[in-house]
């Protein structure tokens, strides 16, 4: 197992616990390789920096936070590109400044020396390390959170969900730990509890429109996974939460991708097919209308949950058509707007499989 793998777990909370809500928390592997690249260049412009015993800052380079956070940027790309002497090193550095019993520097070493670890031997080490210092420390959260990461890596899915539910217990408005306990219910398919918490990451930071999004995308899996009678109804809550996504950022490639694949209709498709569940979507949103009382163009329907109203035909197959003219732009071969490239490819193939199951 390449423990380098799992790092990106929580590593954010080291640095901004908000940053989760604007960008991954892990960077894409060639900007981290760049980033570690210039460790050594940055070590030696900064080599003076907080090695002095009072404070001289005629005759050294000033302190800053910004030094100090890039050596825990640094400290992660290294980690990421596999350069652990580099990441040692600018361990040492905020060892050396902070200490070795400030929070974040011991979330961090946890960091690196589950990074080194060999073998499991070695991780279980790491864990019993991780329950000493909680025991010293009950609210030690950079800690805390390493050995929920830890679990996690370790398989113990059951106990990083009981570990992460204590946590909540003391901070339940710890955003990051609400967001990964909500992935680890979508992975043991327990798909209302991964809906519960992201609402209340929602309740903290209403605009987060990749939270939105994220919880979209949790409904629409779930609308495809369920068997009972209230699915398209979730399918269009689905659809809310997509479009409020995009209201708050008008260019959010995740929020069009997900726009376009809770509306998108599944005539002409093969029973089977790869794209036949992803096409369905419009039919069993449009199942929420009695065949009687089908909406006409620009009715909205009442729905029986909380008093929301279902939107029409022509409502969604207008979203639809936004979706898929805003993804085409995306990812238009000329485009060089900043978007992931990953994330771009996968919009192209989206729209490229239901250009094609409509000419079927």
């Amino acid at each position: 197992m390449d423990h380098h793998q799992h790092l990106e777990i929580w590593q954010v909370h080291l640095t901004n616990p908000f940053m989760a809500l604007n960008t991954p928390p892990w960077q894409a592997n060639s900007k981290a390789l760049s980033l570690s690249q210039r460790t050594d260049q940055y070590l030696q412009k900064y080599a003076s920096t907080g090695t002095w015993t009072i404070p001289i800052p005629l005759i050294s380079y000033p302190e800053s936070t910004d030094v100090w956070l890039m050596y825990e940027k640094l400290l992660l790309s290294c980690l990421r590109a596999g350069d652990d002497k580099a990441a040692h090193i600018c361990l040492e550095k905020l060892i050396d400044r902070f200490g070795g019993t400030n929070e974040r520097v011991m979330g961090l070493r946890g960091l690196y020396q589950e990074a080194v670890a060999g073998d499991d031997a070695s991780l279980e080490r790491i864990l019993k390390e991780y329950d000493e210092a909680l025991a010293e420390d009950p609210v030690n959260t950079p800690v805390a959170k390493r050995r929920i990461a830890l679990l996690q890596n370790l398989s113990r899915t059951a106990d990083a969900i009981d570990a992460l539910t204590e946590l909540l217990k003391s901070s339940p408005t710890d955003i990051e730990a609400w967001t990964e306990l909500s992935e680890i219910y979508l992975t043991q398919g327990l798909y209302p509890q991964a809906v519960f918490c992201l609402e209340e990451v929602l309740l903290v930071a209403p605009n987060a429109w990749n939270i939105h999004a994220r919880l979209g995308e949790v409904l629409f899996i779930s609308a495809t996974n369920g068997s009972d009678n209230s699915e398209g109804k979730v399918l269009a809550e689905a659809m809310r939460r997509f479009c409020r996504s995009i209201e708050l950022c008008d260019d959010y490639l995740r929020g069009y991708y997900g726009l376009k694949m809770v509306s998108s209709a599944s005539r002409g498709t093969k029973a089977g097919s790869t794209i036949d569940a992803e096409l369905q979507a419009l039919d069993r949103l449009l199942s929420v209308y009695p065949d009687e009382s089908k909406p006409r163009s620009g009715q909205m329907v009442s729905a029986d949950n909380g008093g929301l109203s279902i939107p029409s035909v022509s409502h969604i197959l207008e979203l639809n058509e936004q979706a898929t003219y805003k993804l085409a732009e995306i990812t238009r071969p000329t485009s060089d707007n900043g978007y992931d490239y990953a994330e771009k490819v996968a919009a192209k193939e989206l729209l490229d499989r239901h250009s094609q199951a409509r000419r079927r």
